[in-house]
């Protein structure tokens, strides 16, 4: 479980964060909603410890985030995949090199056939199969997606991070990867935290939603409760981004 208290966060005079309260529970499927600058990416930074708070906490597992060793901070984080919002995948390696990156950096060893074993798994997992020996540049945006996905995956996290998985794809290309985050969820029992401003998704995958709106949280709900909501400011917010 994932708890985020009371949690401050100002880059000189702008504040950014003003009293983020919100409980992640394991298992589930939260997607983070809000306009274009209202915290949602520093948020995530604060969970996985890349930024730490003025005030207030966020507690992963019983253990304070900003209170952790390097060490155990980087024990935290092999749960923890990410899927970025452009894939972030190194253009000078293949679909393997890109994938095995995260086996290749830990701490732990693995052998040439056990790296080779998880890749191939991980890429069957997301449809992509026979893919290693090319080049990004050789993908579309839709396998990009779906290649990130599978090095978010390769470490068998407990936590996965979706940053806009959607941005870009066409609506065909944007329903597959949204069903592929479902079964993905289902099969690993993972918990997934979704940022995207794409109502589609929030609709196909969240179990819970979070708005945020001038650096807290504005509402929490079901998807339909969100959509049925007479707030003049969550209606606004679905109308701009439908």
């Amino acid at each position: 479980m994932i708890e985020i208290k009371n949690l401050h966060k100002s880059f000189g005079a702008n504040k950014v964060l003003q009293g983020i309260n919100l409980d992640i529970d394991t298992g589930e499927t939260l997607v983070i909603i809000g306009r274009s600058g209202c915290g949602k990416s520093v948020l995530i930074k604060h969970i996985v410890g890349l930024l730490y708070p003025d005030e207030g906490y966020v507690n992963v597992e019983g253990h304070k985030v900003d209170e952790l060793t390097m060490k155990e901070l980087y024990n935290l984080r092999s749960k923890f995949g990410f899927l970025f919002q452009g894939s972030a995948l190194f253009d000078s390696m293949t679909v393997e090199e890109n994938i095995s990156l995260p086996l290749e950096e830990s701490k732990i060893k693995f052998s040439r056939t056990e790296i080779d074993k998880k890749v191939a798994e991980k890429l069957e997992m997301v449809g992509m199969s026979g893919v290693q020996k090319l080049k990004p540049a050789e993908l579309s945006g839709g396998m990009k997606k779906r290649v990130g996905l599978a090095r978010a995956l390769i470490t068998d996290p407990d936590y996965v991070f979706y940053d806009e998985p959607t941005t870009g794809l066409d609506p065909i290309m944007s329903d597959s990867i949204d069903e592929l985050i479902k079964e993905l969820t289902d099969k690993l029992n993972s918990t997934s935290i979704v940022v995207t401003h794409d109502m589609y998704s929030v609709k196909n995958v969240a179990d819970r939603v979070a708005m945020m709106h001038e650096g807290k949280i504005y509402f929490t709900g079901t998807p339909s409760e969100l959509l049925s909501s007479n707030d003049k400011i969550i209606k606004e917010f679905i109308q701009r981004t439908e």
